[in-house]
């Protein structure tokens, strides 16, 4: 997705206010939320283009899976392959394909992201508690009239995150969650991602 133009700051709370309604295990809301927008927000940009450039590899602080089991590692391929298609991108050329990851790494364009924190020391419960948040957070924005785009790529270099935000190490910056209102004529916002049909994915046991 494709984002544009600035969030007025009035609507962001409004939307943070209704997302953190989210349920969490035992009312425990481990979330601590962190708005990046403007000035500084150009800056941290800037410096994920810079280090883009130069070929690091991104080292999040929640790892991505280094392998996955065949049928997911398949929808990612075809994922990917039908996003490329979409920006008229073919397979094997490799700048284009490049480019179009350079200018992920802009952040989709996005005025402001919201970046998800939590302390180290918790567990998976609430990690999953943070899943939740982030989709009330996606939920929330649309009830607003506002798109947003959750992405590990946003935390793709989580020490330039905490220099520019001064996070602390015991913190892990779990997810980036951008907003702003969607670029109609860019393709890649036309795009929609396929999903797998209901009776592969649930099985009714004591339904008529």
């Amino acid at each position: 997705m494709r984002l544009r133009q600035t969030v007025h700051r009035g609507t962001i709370l409004k939307i943070l206010d209704a997302a953190t309604r989210a349920p969490s295990s035992g009312n425990t809301q481990p979330w601590n939320s962190l708005l990046l927008a403007g000035t500084r927000w150009t800056g941290l940009r800037h410096a994920y283009e810079e280090r883009f450039s130069k070929g690091v590899p991104g080292s999040p602080d929640l790892p991505a899976p280094q392998t996955m089991a065949p049928a997911l590692q398949k929808r990612t391929d075809e994922l990917k392959a039908a996003r490329f298609e979409s920006m008229g991108i073919e397979r094997n050329h490799a700048a284009a394909r490049h480019a179009m990851f350079e200018r992920a790494h802009q952040f989709f364009g996005a005025p402001t992201v919201v970046y998800l924190c939590i302390d180290r020391t918790l567990t998976a419960w609430s990690i999953f508690d943070m899943g939740l948040l982030a989709q009330s957070i996606m939920l929330a924005a649309q009830q607003y009239g506002v798109d947003s785009a959750a992405a590990a790529l946003l935390i793709s270099y989580p020490d330039l995150i905490r220099a520019e935000l001064e996070i602390l190490e015991d913190v892990s910056i779990l997810m980036g969650v951008a907003l702003g209102y969607r670029d109609q004529q860019h393709p890649l916002n036309q795009y929609r991602s396929p999903r797998r049909p209901l009776q592969e994915v649930v099985r009714l046991k004591g339904l008529t």
